[in-house]
């Protein structure tokens, strides 16, 4: 059946003028385009924030020409906002500061999404089953999904701070909403809730970048500030990221799992996500499946109210890291939903 979006939008959020060489330009604006249905169901809409080298069209549908998640959640009557990161895709390239960017080549596509079982990089990674075609270079499927990806920012850092600015003029505008966030877009869900708590209802966090403290895709340490690069709210407060007094554990929580980086005790709490429910979310095969479980460990003592599913718990096989394009999407998408329709009030 044929999604019924009978309202569209497209608009600009946030951005502020800088002056240059005598010259005025705009620097930080978003773009969201906004689906609606015919029926509105659901008090809150979903803003939907992609990963590293995506845009909005990650979400609108699938690499194979299948329905992708915003088509599903405006069907089950969600309004529905898709962003482009400032500095990416639709959202205006600005000339401003130092402005590095980064490429994701076909071989490191292969290797961490499309076709991972390959190059078994990570004990799951032989699991994964679910990609719609071979995933390799030629095959019209990963041809189709590699023509979409764009360059993104170099400094993490940086897109923090550009996108959670943004969200956060977007969310005074639209008002409170629900954050589903993937990859690289998890460190912003953080942040946005830090900025403006009383609008975000819940994060749904889809493998989000981590674990606490490193950066697992580069094997460096990373993330300063726990879950992010820029500072967000403790309590007790914490001016500096080296106030944070973090230890390893000394075993895994599992065979083939990481070992976490956490707080020692006494914790800090993570004071202004505190009433914010969030699901971590993690699939099958992922090069997430070995850590995302730190990050859930992390929300959890710092007073997060935090769901962590793993996908094959739930009946759900054979996904990889970027599930809403695979050939069960929309059984994620339903697991997502009603995670929301229990938890979000």
């Amino acid at each position: 059946m044929p999604t019924k979006v009978t309202r569209h939008a497209s608009f600009y959020v946030g951005g502020q003028y800088v002056e240059k060489d005598g010259k005025t330009t705009m620097d930080g604006q978003m773009y969201v385009e906004g689906w609606a249905p015919a029926r509105i169901a659901h008090r809150y809409p979903i803003v939907f924030f992609h990963g590293l080298g995506q845009t909005a069209t990650n979400w609108m549908s699938t690499a194979d020409g299948r329905k992708g998640w915003a088509d599903y959640f405006v069907d089950q009557g969600y309004v529905v906002y898709m962003v482009d990161q400032p500095d990416r895709g639709r959202s205006s390239w600005s000339t401003e500061g130092d402005r590095r960017f980064r490429v994701t080549d076909v071989a490191m596509a292969q290797r961490l999404f499309t076709s991972p079982e390959r190059d078994k990089g990570w004990p799951q990674a032989e699991k994964h089953t679910q990609w719609p075609g071979a995933g390799l270079r030629g095959d019209p499927v990963f041809d189709a999904f590699y023509a979409a990806l764009v360059p993104s920012l170099a400094d993490n850092a940086q897109s923090e701070r550009l996108v959670r600015n943004a969200a956060a003029a977007l969310l005074d505008k639209i008002g409170p909403a629900i954050l589903l966030v993937h990859s690289q877009a998890g460190l912003f869900g953080w942040s946005i809730a830090d900025a403006r708590p009383q609008l975000v209802k819940g994060i749904v966090a889809v493998e989000p970048s981590g674990p606490p403290f490193q950066n697992a895709t580069q094997a460096k340490r990373e993330l300063a500030w726990g879950l992010t690069n820029i500072p967000v709210q403790y309590d007790p407060p914490a001016t500096d990221p080296s106030q944070l007094t973090i230890e390893q554990q000394d075993t895994p929580d599992g065979s083939d799992l990481t070992k976490c980086w956490l707080q020692k005790a006494p914790a800090r709490k993570l004071v202004n996500l505190q009433h914010v429910p969030v699901l971590v979310l993690t699939s099958e095969a992922s090069y997430h499946a070995p850590y995302d479980h730190c990050t859930a460990s992390f929300l959890e003592q710092a007073g997060v109210k935090t769901t962590f599913v793993r996908l094959e718990a739930i009946g759900i096989h054979g996904n990889g890291h970027l599930m809403m394009q695979e050939k069960n999407n929309l059984d994620v998408a339903a697991a997502i939903r009603s995670w929301i329709a229990k938890t979000v009030q």
